[in-house]
């Protein structure tokens, strides 16, 4: 049955969207709101201690490239085999990427605790002041606790792929949600000391964020232990499943491009955010505030994502390419319209958010002038999203792995560069690559995903 008024859009399948995608908008949106909240909190212990978290962001994400790239694997695995309805094989898959987890998160815990006074450093912390050593000081200190805990985050989330796959996306909001709540509840009671806890200051913001996953990890373990799951611990060694090198080439066939891919775009982002830090410490600390909030546009698309990753596997493992097709239009549909309600929303509320983080007028400022590009980035990074979803769904990981390095390690550095340092326009001209990035991506996915050739793909 088609939707009155909107031709080639099936009730069933807006329902099916809807169902699918809601959970994993709220998990993610959840997410990005507790990174903001962290900023806030901290930013009231002056500038610095924002500046401090922004230059942990980007080695963090460098850190746990490797195990996004084997998320989207173990999401698009668990769901083919889900539509394949072969349960064996997923558990066998979701057994495989555990093992490697845990072990991987382990090694590079120690190596990232060890090497923390460096690796900020590279990221352009620097020691000309005594607020650039204040900063420098906090932004160590920040990082080796929650690199400490990443094995947490690790687990949680290579169990919340597999369940996405599964389609169980309720459960993964669940975790991370409560994750979330933890957090922002232990930032109010550590960061400045309340109700008789100590105040700890940026120690107490990094403890908050790795005892809340902590807890998602739990919640995560808990979740598979059903004997009825899909993907479950209790199937597992009643079947005597064992790791197999050929779902570990399974994993990597998916996943080594989005590797690279993450890799790249992370060598990109570092430079973006090594440009912006030598921009000084008030619009380092603009620029981070900016990129929470764009981190919540992101929310709005990734959870799109995770429900189109999920619907094409399935759809494309039961042999019905045309409803995945259909469902990737779908999520496009609604991207758009929460696209237009986020641009009015930062357009007319630009300057109460960033009041809501600085006292300093000039601050705001410059806070305000990202927001006005922020207001044209939204709408190509939530379709782009997307569609590199549905992409990533079908198993096209090379060329979503292309698209990304072009777009942000290239296209985004180079413009940044030029717009920030040759015509002069500071931070703004460093967010005018931030557009061409999410530009060239959208450009990039939209036209092969009209191509069509990923609905032909075998993973």
């Amino acid at each position: 049955m088609n939707i009155p008024g909107i031709k080639g859009y099936s009730r069933e399948n807006f329902k099916t969207v809807i169902a699918m995608a809601w959970p994993a908008i709220v998990e993610s949106f959840f997410v990005a709101f507790a990174g903001l909240v962290d900023s806030l909190m901290v930013s009231r212990l002056g500038s610095y201690a924002v500046a401090a978290v922004g230059l942990t962001t980007q080695p963090k994400f460098m850190g746990l490239s490797l195990f996004f790239a084997v998320n989207v694997s173990v999401s698009a695995l668990v769901a083919r085999r889900f539509g394949e309805k072969q349960r064996e094989d997923a558990n066998r898959i979701f057994l495989t990427a555990g093992l490697f987890v845990v072990s991987a998160a382990a090694i590079l815990s120690i190596l990232f605790v060890t090497a923390a006074d460096p690796i900020i450093r590279l990221c352009g912390s620097s020691h000309e002041t005594a607020s650039d050593i204040m900063t420098h000081n906090a932004a160590v200190t920040y990082f080796r606790i929650i690199m400490g805990g990443m094995i947490f985050n690790c687990v949680q989330m290579v169990i919340n792929s597999a369940q996405r796959g599964a389609g169980n996306t309720r459960i993964t909001m669940r975790t991370n949600v409560t994750s979330n709540v933890v957090n922002i509840v232990l930032n109010y009671l550590l960061i400045e000391g309340h109700f008789g806890f100590p105040a700890l200051g940026i120690v107490g913001a990094a403890l908050a964020t790795v005892s809340g996953t902590v807890v998602s990890s739990v919640m995560s373990i808990l979740s598979i232990r059903g004997k009825d799951t899909f993907v479950s611990i209790p199937y597992i060694f009643a079947n005597r499943l064992k790791a197999s090198s050929s779902a570990f080439v399974s994993l990597v066939k998916v996943g080594y491009g989005i590797f690279f891919e993450q890799m790249l775009m992370r060598i990109g982002f570092m430079a973006t955010a090594v440009m912006a830090a030598k921009m000084g410490m008030d619009s380092m600390a603009a620029h981070q505030v900016g990129m929470n909030l764009m981190g919540l546009t992101f929310s709005f698309g990734d959870g799109l994502q995770a429900a189109a990753v999920a619907l094409i596997g399935r759809s494309l493992g039961e042999g019905d390419p045309d409803r995945a097709r259909e469902y990737g239009r779908t999520c496009k549909a609604f991207g758009i319209m929460i696209a237009c309600v986020l641009i009015l929303f930062y357009f007319f509320g630009a300057r109460w958010l960033m009041s809501m983080f600085f006292a300093e007028p000039h601050i705001i400022d410059i806070g305000v002038s990202i927001m006005r590009v922020i207001i044209f980035v939204v709408l190509f990074q939530i379709i782009q999203v997307i569609y590199m979803g549905c992409l990533r769904g079908a198993g096209d990981t090379l060329y979503t792995a292309f698209a990304a390095t072009m777009s942000v390690t290239v296209i985004r550095t180079l413009v940044s560069w030029i717009g920030g340092f040759v015509l002069g326009f500071g931070i703004v001209g460093i967010w005018l690559g931030v557009l061409a990035d999410q530009l060239s991506r959208f450009i990039f996915a939209s036209i092969r995903y009209r191509m069509g050739k990923w609905v032909k793909i075998k993973i």
